[in-house]
Formats: structure tokens, sequence, C-alpha cells
């Protein structure tokens, strides 16, 4: 089915003017936006211009960008059409997808369904991430913070135990800057460990009612543990996901993956540039990435800045950030190899994990 009906038009400059007409007015009018507000961001993203007359639109300037915004606004048309709801987040989402190098606004249309809403892939990156996640058993997600790496991966948890592909979610993560003091900290265990898997939790009441968070996570279905936990243990039937684990050492890593049990999926996502481990010691998520390339059955997806999907503010943050990193490694002062000549591989904070 269409979205929508087009007629365009060329000048001799290479602009274009386009028309894009929409069959339903309540579903163009929820297209459009509160007082056009996703048609502005259209507008801003793609430097056209777009003109509005009733559910008829006319799109006007480089033809290549009359070409995206035409193809954005039939592609958000089409999901209104399906009984889906768009809403801002939605229409950068299919900018992104639109904008990127190998972007393919297909992409959106994957979803992934829990019991509390239906999620899509918000980048390129992300559409990659997710269909690795069904296609091979371990999948390593690296990136900066705000790029979906946990968030999805827990949604893509929920699904395959809704629908019955898993017995149990098993959700883990260093506590207290890799080096689990937890003994040093007050009340019991799960007081100790708590404040550091809050991330987990509140993925987790994203996707699930509250009631039933609450009952699989008191029957096991669903368990959320610090890493130090998972020691001895072969997790079968499950779908076991390692966060922050840019904050494990190798001898931790190479524990955690061989927890791998049958029927398993297991995800380990983190951050190179928020490492917290001691000076010296090398990350144990830098470790198996290039210890594991080219093995079978192993997936790598890296992130980007492009691929921030918090608020905007966030990706400029993290933008800035790198910016300042990247000048910094240019220059001989700030780079410093740990004593022993490096022979073991390891190097500081400053080169190796940031």
């Amino acid at each position: 089915m269409t979205s929508g009906k087009t007629a365009a038009n060329a000048d001799n400059a290479g602009a274009t003017a386009a028309r894009v007409s929409f069959d339903d007015n309540g579903l163009a009018m929820a297209l459009f936006g509160s007082h056009h507000s996703h048609l502005a961001r259209v507008e801003q993203a793609l430097e056209v211009d777009i003109r509005t007359r009733g559910n008829e639109l006319t799109l006007a300037g480089d033809a290549d960008a009359v070409d995206g915004a035409r193809r954005v606004l039939n592609s958000l048309y089409a999901r209104l059409r399906e009984g889906r709801d768009i809403d801002m987040a939605d229409v950068d989402a299919a900018l992104r997808m639109v904008s990127a190098p190998g972007g393919n606004l297909a992409d959106a249309d994957v979803v992934i369904r829990t019991r509390n809403r239906q999620i899509s892939p918000r980048s390129p990156t992300q559409a990659v991430y997710v269909r690795a996640m069904d296609e091979v058993e371990l999948v390593f997600g690296e990136g900066p913070a705000g790029t979906g790496k946990t968030y999805l991966a827990v949604a893509k948890a929920v699904e395959r135990l809704v629908q019955g592909d898993v017995d149990r979610i098993i959700l883990s993560r260093p506590a207290v800057e890799a080096g689990e003091q937890l003994g040093f900290l007050p009340g019991d265990m799960r007081e100790k460990v708590d404040p550091y898997l809050r991330p987990l939790y509140d993925a987790l009441y994203d996707m699930l009612p509250a009631p039933q968070v609450v009952k699989r996570l008191e029957s096991g279905e669903i368990e959320v543990a610090p890493l130090a936990f998972m020691r001895g243990r072969t997790l079968t039937n499950a779908f076991v996901i390692l966060d922050e684990a840019q904050n494990t050492t190798a001898v931790q890593m190479k524990m955690f993956l061989t927890r791998l049990g049958e029927n398993s999926r297991m995800v380990i996502t983190g951050d190179l540039s928020q490492v917290d481990l001691p000076r010296g010691t090398r990350s144990g998520l830098r470790d198996a990435m290039e210890t594991l390339d080219g093995v079978a059955g192993v997936r790598f997806v890296q992130f980007g800045e492009a691929d921030v999907v918090r608020h905007p503010l966030v990706a400029r943050i993290v933008n800035a950030y790198g910016t300042v990193e990247r000048r910094r490694r240019s220059s001989a002062p700030y780079e410093t190899k740990s004593s022993g000549g490096g022979s073991d591989g390891n190097e500081t904070k400053d080169t190796a994990d940031t």
C-alpha cells in the first residue's frame, strides 16, 4: 500500500518541487504533528521547505533532500496506517535512517515486541545490533552512552522470554568500579548491589508491567546479579546480558563468556571511553573484542556518536568529549605506557581504554 501520492518538478538549478498527498485527514494531522512540529523537524534536518494545504504537502529544495523528506514522511504515514503512534523521537529516527550512510528506512520497521511497548531501531547501527541478536549466539555492543546498547538488549531478552524462546533472563554488571568490594557497603547483599544494577531494573520496568517484573524476579525467571555471582555457573536456556563490560578484567570476562550454556544467547555491552579500572589494568571488553575477532558465532557492533538517541544535548556532550580525547591522544604528553615495556599488552587507562 502506498503512503501518499507524489508529483515532482525540477528546475535547471537542480532544485526540486514535489507534492505529496495523504488520503486520511486524521492520520495526516498526526503525521504533521502538533502545530506542524514534525514537519518543522523534517525541514530543519533536511533543509527543505514544506508548505501545507489540507492533507497535501509541497516539498521544495535540493533534489536529494526532497526525495529524503518524501521517503521519511511516507514511511511515518505507513506506520500510522498500521495503527502505531509516532512522536518526535520516531521522526528523528526516520531522519537518522534516511541521512546516515548505508541507512535504510526499512530498518525502522524492525520491531521488538514486549508487553508494555513496541521498540524499533532508531539508527542504522541499532538495526544491525537488533538483527545480530537474532542471528548469532554472542554479540558485543560497544560505544558511547545513550546509544541504546543495554536498552535494546534488555528489550530483546524480554521479547524472547515472553515468546518462550528462553526460560530466563540473567542481567549482570560489575559492581563498585569493577572491584566489587561490596562488604564495605551498608545493608544486606541485595541492598549492597541494587544501586549498581538499577539501570537494568529501569529497563525491565519499561518492558513489562511492574507486577510481572516483581513476580518474575521472585520466581527466578529474571535474575539481576553482580558479575562476581556468575563464577562456577552454567547458564542454559537463558538470555544473558553483561552491562558495563568495560569495567571487567580480562580474567573476569573470560570467566563470564565461558558460562554460556545450551540454547542460550549472550550480549556484552560497554563503553571503552568510560573505564574505571586501575591504571595498567587492561579492560576485559577490549581484550575480548581483540581475542574473539573472527570467531564464528560472534558479532561485534560498534556504536558511534551519530547513534546517540537520548536528548540531543547528550549527542553534543559525547561529541565534545570525543573531540577532546582525540586531541589528547595526538599529543605526546597525554600518552604514557605502563611499566614493564608493555609485553603483557596492558596500557594505562589514558591510552588503552579511554
